[in-house]
């Protein structure tokens, strides 16, 4: 069983930066994926970046360049740093663990305004 707590969501205007974390109930190394994911009202989560256990990264085409996702093993942490935010970016962000199946956290709400 993994349990994961999203924070540090927030209001920012457009153009700003937020750093979002995600923790983790036990080791996250024995998590072979973890990613961050967003939604918007009325429309289905949307994939926004994944970080694999061995380090290698993928981001969403909308994010790529502006955000980065990283992890901290020793903290059992992984963190969604987004930069030069967009009002597009307003979503709630929820972080994900695969280890067998999904887990999802509760989510932590961004709003980034114009």
């Amino acid at each position: 069983q993994v349990q994961l707590v999203e924070s540090g969501g927030g209001l920012v205007q457009a153009g700003g930066s937020l750093r979002l974390s995600c923790a983790a109930s036990g080791t996250i190394l024995s998590i072979p994926v973890m990613g961050w994911y967003r939604q918007t009202p009325g429309n289905q989560r949307e994939w926004v970046a994944t970080i694999l256990s061995g380090g290698s990264t993928n981001y969403a085409d909308s994010v790529k360049g502006r955000f980065t996702i990283s992890r901290d093993n020793s903290k059992n942490t992984v963190y969604l740093q987004m930069n030069s935010l967009k009002s597009e970016d307003t979503a709630v962000y929820y972080c994900k663990a695969f280890r067998f199946r999904d887990y999802w956290g509760k989510g932590t709400l961004v709003t980034v305004s114009s």
